[in-house]
């Protein structure tokens, strides 16, 4: 027969489990935006706690690797459930090694093994973490993440062939700029779009131009999104192409930029240089705020107000602030920035 003690006891713990259950199911969708120095590392915790990261940074001495578990201890996160590396390039596979050994992965996911001879060192890396536990994803897969969708849209140079919710053919396509394919990992990589209700977010890394519009013409086949997170950190020579953000049409930009890297500057082999990407995004129509990881110090580049910019300085002061987005299951969120705790509250269409 149970004491009064020990029914107590399995009482409280019941009560305990039952909490945390309650607590994990009553969370918000919340996406960081991991202040890797212009690489990408982009960590979302599903309302279930179930987490995916999406890239690791650069390899530099372990600083994204221990920027990364902050924010991932700052979630509440023991673990990764889910890694997600786009392409073997170093400033978002370079930190998988050392953020492996700070916090556990659960299972990692990739667009395969074709690899140049110049990324084979990532590749390697991401493989002595990953081997036993990988899934090559094809476009149209999904990754499972308890209460939220997440759709492969491109990956291994292949798209997703029917349009996803909101898309369709596309009127708008007469005449839309185009450029020639960019370097392989650009073409190759894995993308994804996050459904949430009506929030949708769209992480493409670093796709480039000639896919992007493969992605809008002559058929949209990703639809509106809400948030948006700039091609190629923010360098729009190389993404951002007109034609694909008139078809997406982004509530949010949210740039994942570094101080002389991304936003502002130039990318790609033909090293064109726009001057004004600021402008190019803030004149899709329906675009409400550009959010920036970093404020751009190259000469000229205009960037978004000061409230909303995570990291003002160089990097060798930086301290490496995030920025957050919380989604309600109403579609009502806010993002927050690291550095000074300024939110701002939205409604997605």
């Amino acid at each position: 027969m149970r004491t009064a003690r020990a029914v107590g006891v399995i009482a409280l713990a019941v009560t305990l489990v039952v909490a945390v259950r309650a607590h994990a199911q009553s969370r918000m969708l919340e996406i960081y935006w991991v202040d890797v120095e212009g690489g990408a590392a982009t960590l979302v915790i599903a309302p279930s706690g179930e987490s995916l990261l999406f890239d690791a940074g650069w390899e530099n001495d372990d600083r994204d690797a221990k920027r990364i578990a902050a924010a991932a201890r700052q979630a509440g996160l023991s673990r990764i459930d889910h890694f997600v590396l786009s392409h073997f390039h170093a400033d978002h596979a370079g930190g998988i090694v050392a953020l492996a050994k700070l916090i556990p992965f659960g299972h990692c996911y990739d667009r395969g093994d074709f690899i140049e001879p110049a990324n084979q060192r990532w590749r390697d890396a991401y493989l002595s973490v990953c081997r036993e536990k990988r899934t090559i994803l094809n476009a149209g897969a999904t990754i499972p993440l308890a209460g939220v969708g997440v759709q492969v849209v491109a990956s291994n140079g292949e798209l997703v062939a029917r349009p996803l919710s909101g898309g369709g053919p596309n009127p708008r396509c007469a005449g839309v700029e185009n450029h020639p394919p960019d370097v392989p990992e650009n073409q190759l990589m894995v993308a994804a779009l996050f459904t949430y209700g009506r929030f949708r977010f769209l992480d493409l890394a670093d796709l480039d131009w000639e896919k992007e519009i493969a992605l809008a013409c002559p058929v949209n086949r990703i639809g509106q999104v809400t948030v948006w997170q700039a091609g190629r950190h923010g360098a729009l020579d190389g993404a951002g192409a007109p034609g694909f953000l008139d078809a997406i049409r982004p509530q949010i930009v949210l740039v994942n930029n570094g101080p002389r890297k991304g936003f502002g500057g130039p990318t790609g082999a033909a090293q064109r240089v726009l001057t004004d990407h600021y402008a190019r995004v803030t004149s899709v129509p329906g675009v409400e705020d550009v959010w920036q990881v970093h404020r751009s110090l190259f000469d000229g580049a205009r960037n978004t107000a000061e409230e909303r910019i995570a990291n003002l300085t160089d990097t060798d002061a930086c301290q490496g602030h995030w920025l957050k987005l919380a989604v309600r299951p109403d579609g009502r969120f806010t993002v927050t920035n690291g550095r000074t705790g300024f939110s701002k509250g939205y409604k997605a269409r």
